[in-house]
């Protein structure tokens, strides 16, 4: 170890030549207040007399805190260390005349305890830098076990693996495993700091030991190479150079680390190349190569094995997130399926709804003014509200199916018996204008038949007419309405014609249930159906409570709870108002709508043209039932059409 003696002006080192017969100290005059320590070497500092005013006592105590020690040498009337003098800066203090024994033992001294404070100083420092590496590991730790998107979770490890160890450039393979059990290295990620504009092209190649990160992946070993273009004879993996050739590049120094989980198991392979001693240093020369780029160390294979195993395990759990979310998908889309099963005619109307909404709340991301200009949905929320869409009708499998797929006002088996009845009615007119005719033969033979006949004729005429009229009548009652029109004048005046049954017991032509039925003014449904149908709200609500949804995506029940209420509260099933119904909510409504007036035809209604649904919508927007600024939206961002249909 070499040591360094600094003296002020005022004094000479000759007094202590004995000490300088070793070559393991270097001597230096100070002559200014400046630094007075410029390196980590053992350093002592005498200062003599004359020279104290040139050094101020906080210069001092900054050579003593830094690591150096003092001896002062005083004048021979000084009895003791002067007060301008703190003792506790001196290492030692030694008063003329003083013979160079004295002063050689208080130099010795001075470097025994300026190696000391240097030892402790390393050792702190190198205290700290554990420290701080722990922290950045435990840092990284955090940021890569909180990132579920696979993608910028290799981005990260890459770039926190470089920035670690300085390296220039890095890459990273994904083991893949075939259903054969064959193994193979996807290269997935590269980074090139003095190459940025190399463009990175995905491929795979094989697990074995001809390359360096199959080398890795195959022995779990880790490979330190001093220099890429000159590996030992005698090792089996070669370095690809085709990269550095087509680049211009220079591979030097490389570190490859294979990235175990927590059961040992090598999922991927961290390739890093070039440490530099300068991070921002470009290497765009063989020459900067030379000079910034040194060999990977003991402790930067440390760091990278450790944060190669943090990174398998976020990984590791990445996957596992994505596998539970195309599980969870899988679910949705098989309950969707089961809505569908139950009706037919409404088929892909949940995956429409969820489209819209989801474009919808894109176009709001967007918005540059407006009430709504400052909301923002992140991944996760426009995934909670997809699935809220998805889902939002789940409930109708808690609903009787004839009631949820009633097409017409009457059920099939009663408009059956209606037109039972109708034929009944008929077939008795028609058997009574042939008893009539047998009735005329039998009492007055063929005396004025013909005259008799024409009359019936058009009396039985009249009659079937009238009846048809019934039937026609009936039938135009059954057609379900998709507003609140017409009127049942004449169905109330059938409701009151009677017929005899075949007992002779006399009957109405329509009962009151019937009646009830065919003057439903809007859609096909009665009061008792309707609120059926509409408890399929509830039943979704409850249903989707059961799930244990994630952070993410608690919302999702809430959110299709609300999606046929109103902001005038006159929706349902809780009949709240706008304050209450969350913006989600009012997405969904608004698609919702939308796409059961267009959506095709269906037994209980027509598809309404484009430019018809949204004139509907526009008036329950000024009826204050539907929100104006996200109608806005869904309009001026064409959401209907089918390129706007998010994902």
């Amino acid at each position: 170890m070499r040591y360094l003696l600094l003296y002020s002006r005022g004094w000479s080192p000759t007094d202590l030549a004995p000490l300088f017969q070793s070559s393991q100290i270097e001597t230096r005059e100070i002559h200014h207040v400046p630094e007075l320590v410029d390196d980590v070497r053992p350093t002592v500092f005498v200062l003599a007399p004359a020279d104290r005013a040139f050094f101020p006592v906080d210069v001092l105590r900054s050579f003593v805190d830094a690591g150096g020690a003092i001896v002062a040498l005083g004048r021979e009337d000084e009895g003791d260390v002067p007060e301008n003098l703190p003792s506790e800066l001196l290492a030692g203090f030694v008063r003329e005349p003083f013979g160079s024994r004295q002063l050689l033992v208080s130099v010795r001294a001075g470097f025994r305890e300026a190696a000391a404070r240097n030892e402790t100083a390393r050792a702190r420092a190198e205290a700290a830098l554990r420290s701080k590496e722990i922290g950045e590991l435990t840092r990284i730790g955090v940021a890569l076990g909180t990132e579920r998107d696979l993608k910028i979770l290799l981005d990260q490890i890459l770039t926190q693996a470089r920035q670690i160890t300085q390296s220039d450039a890095g890459s990273l393979y994904l083991v893949e495993t075939s259903e054969t059990g064959a193994k193979r290295l996807r290269f997935r990620l590269a980074e090139t700091f003095s190459k940025p504009e190399a463009p990175f092209v995905e491929s795979t190649i094989r697990a074995d030991r001809t390359s360096l990160a199959g080398y890795a992946a195959t022995t779990g070993e880790a490979l330190v190479i001093d220099d890429a273009y000159f590996l030992p004879p005698d090792v089996e993996y070669t370095i690809n150079r085709s990269f550095d050739e087509r680049y211009g590049y220079r591979t030097k120094s490389m570190l490859v680390i294979p990235m175990k989980d927590h059961k040992e198991q090598i999922i991927g392979v961290l390739q890093l190349i070039n440490r530099k001693r300068d991070f921002d240093a470009v290497l765009a020369t063989p020459e900067d190569v030379e000079r910034q780029v040194v060999p990977y160390s003991k402790r930067t294979v440390e760091l990278v094995t450790a944060l190669a195993g943090q990174a398998a395990v976020a990984i590791e759990n990445s996957r596992l997130y994505e596998d539970i979310e195309r599980l969870f998908e899988g679910f949705v889309n098989a309950a969707v399926l089961a809505i569908e099963q139950r009706d037919p005619t409404t088929f892909g109307h949940s995956g429409r709804v969820a489209g819209y909404t989801v474009s919808l709340a894109e176009v709001v991301d967007r918005a540059g003014d407006g009430p709504y200009r400052n909301i923002r949905f992140t991944r996760e929320q426009l995934r909670e509200l997809k699935y809220a869409g998805l889902l939002h009708d789940f409930g109708k499998v808690g609903v009787r199916e004839q009631v949820l797929v009633k097409a017409k006002k009457l059920y099939p088996p009663d408009l059956n018996l209606v037109k039972q009845r109708y034929g009944f009615i008929r077939r008795t007119a028609e058997r009574d204008y042939w008893r009539k005719r047998a009735e005329f033969l039998y009492e007055h033979g063929k005396k004025g038949y013909d005259g008799f006949i024409a009359r019936l004729d058009e009396a039985h005429k009249k009659e079937l007419d009238k009846i048809g009229r019934f039937l026609e009548v009936v039938l135009r009652a059954n057609e379900p309405s998709l507003l609140p029109e017409g009127s049942f004048e004449e169905l109330q005046e059938w409701a009151q014609q009677i017929y005899d049954d075949y007992e002779g017991t006399t009957q109405p032509f329509l009962t009151g249930d019937e009646v009830r039925y065919l003057t439903i003014r809007k859609g096909s449904l009665d009061e008792r159906e309707r609120l059926e149908i509409e408890s399929h709200v509830t039943h979704t609500y409850k249903f989707l409570m059961q799930i244990p949804w994630t952070r993410e995506l608690r919302d999702v029940p809430l959110i299709a709870y609300g999606h046929h209420e109103k902001l005038d509260g006159r929706g349902y099933p809780r009949k709240i108002a706008a304050e209450a119904i969350p913006i989600q909510t009012r997405m969904m409504t608004i698609s919702d709508i939308f796409d059961a007036l267009t959506a095709q035809d269906r037994p209980y209604k027509r598809a309404v043209p484009t430019t018809r649904a949204l004139d509907i919508l526009t008036k329950e927007v000024q009826d204050g039932q539907l929100d104006s600024e996200l109608f806005r939206l869904f309009v001026e961002g064409k959401v209907f059409e089918p390129s706007g249909l998010g994902g």
